[in-house]
C-alpha cells in the first residue's frame, strides 16, 4: 500500500433513508448516495422512496452532481422473483446509476432486464478473496462491497488481483453476524433481517434469570445498564483513512440509511473534509483537531476499527448502552431571514438563553446563543415546541440546510 494517490479519486458514499436525508447528505458533500424502495431492501423499516420518489431523488441527485444507487438486495424466496422482476423493469426506466445486489437470482433478473444497468454487489454476498471477486465480474457485476470479516491487507489483494472496483465501509454500525447473516430477528420477533425487516435484537438489553426464581432478572456485566450481550461498537476508520484510500478501496461507505440527519450530516460532513484534505496533500495529512470531536457528538455505539487492522480487541462486543451525546439537535435551518436571524423547524424544544452550536458545510462548529424566539406573527416566545417553524436571533449568521444542536451548559 505505498500508492498515495490512487489513479481514481475514491468516492463518498452516504445514506439516503428518505428526501430529507438525501437533501442532507448532498449539502454536507456526499460523492453518491444509495436508497431503496419500500420493498427488497435490508432496510424497509427506513422511511424509503416509493418509485415515484425515487424518480424524483435520482433526478435532484444528478442535479447536484452526484450519483444515484438503488438497493435491491434481499435473499429472495420463491415468492419474491416475480414482483422483483417487476419493479426492477420500472426502476430501470428511472436510470439510477448502479442496483446494489446480493442474491445470484437478483442479479440473473437484473441482467435480463436491465443488462446496461450496472450492478454493485453487496457485503451481504460475503465476498472474502479474489477469485469470488473475480466470479462476480464475470457475472457482470462492476463493482463489490468487500466482506466485513476482511483486513485492509487482504482488500488490498483483492482489488490488485482483478478489475472490479472495491468498495468498503468507513463508519457506521456493524453487525454482530457474519457479514451481516443474522437470524436472532427471525427468531425472536418473527421478522426475517435478510429480507429487510430486522428488529436488530444484538442491540437489545439482555439479563440472566434463574430457572426456579421467574421475574427475577441478574446484569450478566456490573453496569446499570444492564448487558448488551451482542451489541458490536461501531467503526469509525477517520484516523486510518490513508491507509484505505491507498489500499485500492474505490468507495467509502458510511451505514445509516435509518439514522438522524444530525448523524447523517455530521458524519459526511468530516470524511468529506478528510477525504478533499488528503487529496490536497497525501504526504503532508493530519487530521483536523475537531474531526473526531464532531463525530464524538453523534450517538454512537463507542467507536472501533473492525477487522481492518486485525487486532482483535476492536471487534469485542461493547457491554454498555448507546451513547447519546450531550449535544442534541435542536433546530434545522430552513432559510436565512437576515442577519444572524434564521428560519428553523425546532426538533427538540428551544428556549431563550440556550446554548448552541452551529453545523455549517465545511469547518467547526460554532458556538452561539439563542437570543430571540420570533413566530410566524412576530411575536417573541420564550421557547419554541418541537415541530414548530421559527425565527431566531443568534449572534452568527446561518446558511440553509445548516443544522443547530444544543451543547451542554458549562
Amino acid at each position: 500500500m505505498t500508492n498515495l494517490t490512487p489513479p481514481h479519486r475514491i468516492e463518498l458514499l452516504a445514506p439516503a433513508g428518505n428526501m430529507e436525508k438525501l437533501e442532507t447528505v448532498l449539502n454536507y458533500g456526499a460523492d453518491a448516495i444509495y436508497m431503496a424502495g419500500k420493498e427488497f431492501s435490508l432496510r424497509n423499516f427506513a422511511g424509503n422512496f416509493s418509485i415515484e420518489e425515487m424518480g424524483t431523488a435520482i433526478r435532484l441527485t444528478h442535479a447536484a452532481g452526484a450519483k444515484a444507487y438503488a438497493a435491491v438486495n434481499i435473499f429472495a424466496r420463491n415468492r419474491d422473483l416475480a414482483p422483483i422482476e417487476a419493479y426492477l423493469q420500472r426502476l430501470a426506466q428511472l436510470a439510477p446509476d448502479a442496483l446494489i445486489v446480493a442474491d445470484p437470482a437478483v442479479v440473473q433478473l437484473a441482467r435480463k432486464v436491465a443488462p446496461g444497468m450496472p450492478l454493485h454487489l453487496s457485503t451481504q454476498a460475503n465476498t472474502t478473496n479474489a477469485a469470488a471477486a473475480r466470479f462476480w465480474h464475470a457475472q457482470g457485476v462492476q463493482r463489490i462491497n468487500a466482506a466485513r470479516e476482511l483486513s485492509l491487507a487482504e482488500i488490498d489483494e483483492i482489488a490488485g488481483a482483478c478489475p472490479v472496483e472495491i468498495e468498503a465501509f468507513v463508519h457506521g454500525a456493524m453487525c454482530i453476524s457474519y457479514s451481516g447473516r443474522c437470524l436472532l430477528s427471525n427468531f425472536m420477533a418473527l421478522r426475517p433481517s435478510n429480507q429487510g425487516m430486522c428488529c436488530q435484537p444484538c442491540r437489545f438489553r439482555y439479563a440472566v434469570v434463574e430457572e426456579t426464581r421467574p421475574g427475577q432478572y441478574f446484569p450478566i456485566e456490573e453496569d446499570t445498564s444492564g448487558a448488551y450481550l451482542f451489541n458490536s461498537k461501531d467503526l469509525c476508520m477517520l484516523a486510518h483513512l490513508p491507509e484505505m484510500i491507498q489500499s485500492g478501496i474505490r468507495a467509502l461507505k458510511i451505514e445509516g440509511r435509518m439514522k438522524s440527519i444530525h448523524y447523517a450530516a455530521t458524519s459526511v460532513k468530516i470524511y468529506r473534509e478528510a477525504i478533499d484534505r488528503y487529496y490536497a496533500a497525501p504526504e503532508q495529512f493530519t487530521p483536523a483537531a475537531y474531526w473526531q470531536a464532531e463525530l464524538d457528538k453523534i450517538t454512537s455505539r463507542g467507536y472501533c476499527t473492525g477487522f481492518y487492522l486485525g487486532d482483535p480487541h476492536q471487534t469485542v462486543p461493547s457491554y454498555a448502552a448507546p451513547l447519546a451525546g450531550d449535544y442534541p439537535l435542536a433546530a434545522k435551518v430552513l432559510a436565512a431571514a437576515g442577519t444572524n436571524k434564521a428560519l428553523v423547524e425546532v426538533r427538540n424544544q428551544l428556549r431563550v438563553g440556550d446554548a448552541v452550536e452551529i453545523v455549517h458545510r465545511k469547518g467547526p462548529s460554532i458556538p452561539d446563543t439563542v437570543q430571540e424566539i420570533i413566530d410566524s406573527d412576530g411575536v417573541s416566545l420564550p421557547k419554541a415546541q418541537p415541530g414548530s417553524q421559527v425565527t431566531l436571533l443568534l449572534g452568527n449568521d446561518c446558511e440553509r440546510l445548516d443544522l443547530l444542536r444544543r451543547r451542554p451548559c458549562a
